[in-house]
């Protein structure tokens, strides 16, 4: 079996077709294409595919390694090659959230100052939006004029539609920047050309506060925004089926990743059962 550059392009006409998000549509395709070039024009078969699967375990994380994995599977099962499609790893599932590697209030506030204090009302705004809509950032564009005059925005996302209320504060903020900014009509957040604002350059822009807000580099990027709002609402309401919801997740299993609570959050509960006698 030969990989060549035909089937990669069928197969993305197939994933296109398939209606795959523009995001999964490039992970995909980076995917196999990494594959076909670590093949050197080498052919396909389950030998050679196992020893792609060895040389990822030895340089990714595990959950890495499914994640192109899946991607190669799906590619696999397009070519009718089922016998090339191999298992993923076993992971263990976690239990706890890793405290390190969350964006806390308080960090959320800095990165604001930070934004503020250099004048760049986009910025601030933005990470605003996305933190008290829980949005993803690829959903950044659905923040129009027109929807912040409905106070609501209707959102397209991996082939379903749902509707993120904004909030009346929220709205209000964004409706005295668009006319600062004189936009009437379409995205709130774009670039000097008028083109929305893509993940890459609003992953550059919160990237350049964290040595003034005084935060870890690590923590900062758009997804934990959207963490943030799903743990603060989840404290608040505990309703995680409603959460699911808001967030856009198809099984209650996704939105548990973003609710799972820190081991010295579970330390405290079990402190307060009262189970100890001294």
């Amino acid at each position: 079996m030969t990989l060549t550059e035909k089937r990669i392009t069928s197969f993305k006409q197939h994933l296109i077709e398939e209606e795959k998000s523009p995001a999964t549509l490039e992970k995909y395709i980076r995917d196999v294409t990494a594959f076909h070039v670590w093949l050197a024009g080498h052919t396909v078969d389950k030998v050679t595919v196992l020893q792609y699967k060895a040389h990822l375990n030895a340089k990714y994380a595990p959950a890495s390694v499914n994640s192109i994995l899946s991607s190669l599977n799906s590619f696999f099962t397009f070519c009718n090659w089922h016998k090339l499609k191999v298992k993923l790893l076993k992971i263990q599932k976690p239990i706890f959230a890793d405290r390190t590697k969350e964006l806390s209030k308080a960090e959320y506030q800095n990165l604001l100052t930070a934004a503020k204090n250099r004048k760049n009302e986009r910025l601030y705004y933005l990470m605003q939006t996305i933190c008290a809509s829980g949005i993803r950032v690829s959903e950044v564009k659905a923040i129009t004029a027109e929807a912040v005059r409905a106070r609501k925005a209707i959102i397209q996302c991996k082939g379903k539609m749902r509707t993120v209320i904004l909030p009346k504060e929220l709205c209000k903020m964004l409706s005295e920047y668009a006319q600062r900014q004189k936009i009437k009509s379409g995205p709130v957040f774009i670039t000097k050309t008028g083109k929305p604002l893509d993940r890459s350059t609003i992953w550059k822009m919160m990237k350049s506060l964290c040595h003034d807000a005084g935060v870890d580099k690590t923590k900062v990027f758009p997804h934990n925004l959207r963490h943030l709002f799903a743990r603060t609402y989840y404290s608040v309401q505990k309703d995680i089926v409603r959460l699911a919801d808001i967030l856009g997740h198809s099984s209650i299993n996704t939105t548990r990743i973003y609710t799972m609570e820190t081991g010295d959050v579970h330390r405290r509960q079990i402190q307060k059962l009262g189970l100890l006698r001294l």
